[in-house]
């Protein structure tokens, strides 16, 4: 019975469900077959985590802001001779960098955090294991995802310069060069505003 209390016509229901059905198979299907059929990703998605280790420093970073705390890293300090310097320096020397993606929620804080850009968003997330423990790459496995990671989008040609660029500029044009801020265009002035004359020296009128 409908709501007013009236009798509906007997199958109508049935015959309501089946335009329904009717309908949509005449739709072209949108699912795809995957494995089968690899799905069209955007070029920056989050997948797995690949590390760079020839940029990493050990600072630690990464691993001190992880929320899950599923970044294990292990190092040691070599001494390094310099010609000419007065003693050795120490550089430390990445020994473990693992990644626990049983653990990691891929919240991308280890990789904006990175001073030195040594962790990179992939695109591949097929590295499903049979066994959790397996789940836990090593600076290896995870390196050998960096070829999969894509180039940075292009910077904007109309949009400022980045630091270290406006100061390597500066130091390669030299002292008294024209520098971004010497050659800015003027501020415009207000609707209305005259437009400043040339010097007036004292006791002179235009």
């Amino acid at each position: 019975m409908s709501e007013h209390g009236e009798r509906s016509a007997p199958g109508k229901g049935l015959v309501n469900g089946l335009a329904v059905t009717l309908k949509t198979m005449t739709r072209r299907s949108t699912t795809q077959q995957y494995p089968d059929v690899e799905p069209e990703l955007p070029p920056r998605s989050r997948g797995v985590i690949a590390l760079l280790e020839e940029n990493c420093t050990v600072c630690m970073l990464c691993a001190r802001e992880c929320p899950d705390w599923c970044i294990y890293i292990d190092s040691h300090k070599e001494e390094v001779v310099v010609p000419g310097a007065a003693r050795a320096r120490q550089r430390n020397v990445l020994d473990r960098f693992d990644i626990d993606f049983s653990l990691c929620m891929y919240c991308g804080i280890c990789i904006e955090v990175c001073p030195f850009d040594a962790l990179h968003w992939s695109p591949e997330f097929e590295y499903s294991e049979l066994d959790v423990l397996d789940l836990l790459h090593d600076k290896q496995r995870l390196g050998e995802w960096m070829p999969t990671v894509p180039p940075p989008p292009a910077h904007d040609v109309l949009g400022e310069p980045s630091k270290e660029e406006a100061t390597a500029a500066r130091k390669a044009a030299g002292p008294g060069a024209a520098t971004p801020a010497k050659t800015a265009r003027p501020a415009a002035t207000r609707p209305g505003t005259p437009k400043p004359g040339p010097a007036e020296t004292p006791g002179e009128k235009q």
